[in-house]
């Protein structure tokens, strides 16, 4: 019977946030995938635990993921860890999982300490709905591409960045979304010196050119305001109005499916219609509509049209 691939995560600072279940469960696990086995030794050693590891990272992947998927299906128990917060976020467990699904192994998930959720929710941005965007590309017009891609996200956006280049990744993304956009810059989650900055682009590039970004961040950005519907004007329904006219269409006829189109009152349109029609001008026949329409909001006014 095939052993389980557990999902274990370990603290993104603060080990204080080590649960019991992942206490027991990094106990009971046959061996430890790891991403590097040093940092994981030391966990194990303030756990008190002694366990096989074996090295699971992006660049051996390709060559250790089946051969831990071999050790599950002989029976063997596994708990993979990343040197911080939630494996197969951002990480290359998620292929670790995709290769036991494919083979019929149990993958079982440990809730844990996770980066991205622990900046969001104290980030001060909306929550309802998000978009997790990881690490950008150190190259940087694969940056700006990912970036532009994003322009009109309306879901906050959130992104991992290293110090040595934020201040990259902030120029790029100020360039992009606006010196205006709101920024919360999650610093250093659950440690000593844990920072979080609500500010906008512009604000964070004065801080960080003022000083050397230190630990590592979580950007939470802003996601675009939704655009409003562009209001039509009562101008342009009257001239939608008075076209069909010009065809042969009676005023009357010709008002009731622009009214509907255009959002306004139908007694207003004919009135400004009529106006315009009889040589009036524009601003006369804009009172006209307004007048009609102020006064059909009170109740009085003629029977419609």
């Amino acid at each position: 019977m095939p052993g389980i691939l557990y999902l274990v995560p370990t603290p993104i600072g603060n080990l204080g946030d080590l649960s019991d279940r992942m206490r027991e469960t990094l106990a009971q696990a046959d061996f430890v995938a790891a991403e590097d086995t040093r940092v994981t030794r030391k966990l194990l050693s303030h756990l008190d635990l002694h366990k096989p590891l074996v090295s699971y990272y992006e660049h051996n992947k390709s060559q250790s993921g089946p051969r831990i998927v071999e050790r599950l299906l002989a029976g063997e128990t596994c708990a993979l860890v990343t040197d911080a917060g939630t494996p197969a976020i951002s990480d290359p467990g998620e292929d670790l999982v995709r290769l036991c699904s494919q083979a019929g192994v149990e993958v079982v998930s440990i809730p844990g300490p996770c980066a991205l959720i622990t900046a969001l929710t104290v980030s001060g941005q909306p929550t309802a709905r998000f978009s997790f965007e990881g690490f950008l590309s150190t190259n940087k017009k694969n940056r700006r591409a990912h970036l532009d891609s994003l322009k009109q996200e309306q879901r906050t956006m959130i992104f991992y960045e290293a110090p040595h280049k934020l201040l990259d990744t902030l120029t790029d993304m100020q360039a992009v979304f606006g010196p205006e956009r709101p920024v919360s810059l999650c610093r250093e989650l659950t440690k000593l010196h844990e920072e979080i900055i609500r500010t906008t682009f512009g604000g964070a590039l004065a801080l960080y050119t003022d000083q050397a970004p230190r630990g590592e961040y979580v950007l939470v950005v802003c996601g675009a305001q939704k655009r409003q519907a562009a209001v039509p004007s009562m101008e342009a329904a009257v001239s939608a109005v008075l076209a069909l006219q010009a065809e042969g269409v009676r005023l009357k006829d010709a008002v009731r499916p622009i009214a509907e189109q255009f959002g306004v009152t139908k007694n207003a349109l004919y009135d400004a219609a009529l106006a315009a029609r009889d040589g009036m001008s524009k601003e006369q026949a804009s009172e006209i509509a307004l007048s009609s329409a102020a006064l059909l909001s009170k109740g009085g006014g003629c029977d419609e049209v």
